[in-house]
């Protein structure tokens, strides 16, 4: 898959600027969506276990504790390794699709390589199936990774391929899918209608990435949005529903917010700070005057990013010393 131009990864998360030239402002649709929370220790333990009772060597690593923490480590990894290799393959299989859309827009393209690419690693058949959904429901690609920009919310990000079916325009977004035990390809996740919906609503489309040249967008008149699952035993498109976009749509806005807020948290700075123990009772009939102006001072001193260490017995007035009584 081609990296889009204008996508920049940083400390919040995946953005996109409006020229090569620019620093990214908004966040990536992508980068909104995984602002929702996802629980994989489930998963990632499963993982772990199930790389842990297979490994050949298990049964001689049961007497020797030190060879069996070592396959516990590689074991605990597991779940890391299986999302990189699927990552990996998912941009072989993107890259090809990409390239078969750009050949049928009559464009320079890399078909060849990239099944070749596949074929290198024994991953052929998803270029098999692809092309075989490809003939079977006549696309006519009418453009392929698109970036597009919504100034209102706030986002931007890069649609897989738009094309015309059975005389609809359709927003496409491919996603690489395992096959079950019946050998069906696995389902896809719900989320993928957010990122459809985006791109949807979408106002500009990219046309110079250099010069920061952007267009009106001009397909999201009604188009059909259209989720694929490309497996290596079959290509399963499906048609998200029209009555529930608005749902995904308010739902996305909402990460957005979420989004935004978490960064300008961020922006803000530490949110703790150090704080020393409340003054000795002798201390504390001092006066309350005295008391706020050195918990004003310590305060101050922490934000600084000075940390005071007092030793055991100091009647060093804290924080704290605001709410002492003086009795």
């Amino acid at each position: 898959m081609t990296q889009p131009r204008l996508a920049h990864q940083t400390e919040h998360g995946r953005m996109y600027s409006r020229s090569t030239s620019a620093p990214p402002t908004v966040p990536s649709i992508t980068t909104v969506i995984g602002q929702q929370a996802m629980d994989l220790t489930g998963w990632s333990g499963y993982m772990a276990a199930n790389h842990l009772a297979s490994h050949p060597e298990l049964r001689g690593a049961s007497a020797d504790p030190g060879q069996l923490r070592a396959l516990v480590r590689e074991s605990a990894a597991a779940a890391e390794r299986y999302r990189d290799r699927a990552a990996e393959r998912g941009d072989r299989v993107h890259y090809y699709a990409e390239q078969v859309a750009l050949r049928h827009l009559d464009r320079e393209h890399r078909v060849r390589e990239a099944r070749e690419d596949l074929a290198q690693h024994d991953e052929h058949p998803f270029a098999d199936r692809f092309d075989e959904w490809w003939d079977a429901y006549a696309v006519e690609p009418l453009a392929a990774e698109v970036t597009v920009w919504n100034h209102e919310v706030g986002y931007a990000g890069t649609l897989d391929l738009v094309a015309r079916i059975g005389g609809r325009v359709c927003l496409i977004d491919f996603k690489t899918k395992g096959t079950d035990r019946d050998g069906f390809v696995k389902a896809l996740d719900d989320k993928v209608v957010m990122q459809l919906v985006a791109g949807m609503k979408a106002q500009e489309i990219l046309v110079d990435p250099v010069a920061g040249t952007w267009e009106a967008f001009p397909y999201g008149a009604n188009p059909l949005l259209l989720p694929v699952a490309i497996g290596q035993t079959e290509v399963r498109p499906m048609r998200a529903r029209d009555d529930v976009l608005a749902h995904h749509w308010y739902k996305f806005c909402s990460l957005r917010r979420v989004w935004e807020t978490s960064t300008d948290a961020t922006a803000a700075g530490r949110a703790l700070l150090p704080i020393a123990p409340p003054p000795a009772s002798s201390a504390a009939t001092a006066g309350s005057g005295a008391q706020d102006a050195a918990a004003s001072s310590a305060i101050t001193d922490a934000e600084a990013g000075t940390t005071h260490r007092t030793p055991s017995g100091s009647t060093a007035v804290s924080a704290l010393a605001g709410s002492s009584s003086g009795a």
